[in-house]
């Protein structure tokens, strides 16, 4: 299968990314953390917090949708990835739902462009190169068979990432 053209690599930070929908590698509570999930709530301001006060959580796997606030992204598309407990607990599939929640929660509010961050990639410590072998195979399956979103941007944060979802991508043509 070819790379689509709705397809991007970038490394930066996801919260100053020009897409209309961010997804945010939150927790379950979806109430603020670490990492992404703390850099996304500083930077859209405390109405973030406040909407997702509103929502009752978010179990891992599935995705809720809140506004942008103070970001460049109208939206915002909280989902919590798995803990990482060595790939026997469920961990490759609830990661792939992560992804396929997100895409079709995104297509049901007419989004046109999304970016997302290695889900459970940093102190949820999934394995880097299986976490991008799986948002690649996920979200191009996806793709295959939706026309929205329009285009997708995985957004790393560091060049590590960045390189495994680089090989992922190629391993994908």
């Amino acid at each position: 299968m070819a790379l689509p053209m709705r397809v991007s690599l970038l490394e930066g930070d996801i919260t100053k990314v020009q897409v209309e929908a961010i997804v945010n590698a939150a927790n379950t509570s979806l109430l603020g953390g670490g990492g992404v999930d703390g850099a996304i709530h500083r930077a859209a301001g405390p109405e973030l917090l406040a909407e997702c006060r509103t929502l009752g959580g978010c179990p891992t796997g599935e995705a809720r949708i809140t506004g942008g606030y103070r970001l460049p992204a109208k939206y915002i598309i909280h989902t919590a990835g798995p803990i990482w407990g060595g790939g026997d607990r469920g961990e490759p599939e609830l990661l792939a739902r992560c992804y396929r929640n997100s895409l079709a929660l995104a297509t049901k509010h007419q989004v046109r462009s999304i970016a997302f961050p290695a889900i459970s990639c940093g102190i949820y410590g999934y394995p880097i190169q299986d976490a991008c072998q799986i948002a690649v195979r996920e979200t191009l399956a996806y793709l295959d068979t939706n026309e929205l979103p329009e285009r997708v941007t995985f957004v790393c944060f560091g060049s590590e990432i960045y390189d495994a979802y680089q090989a992922a991508l190629n391993a994908s043509l």
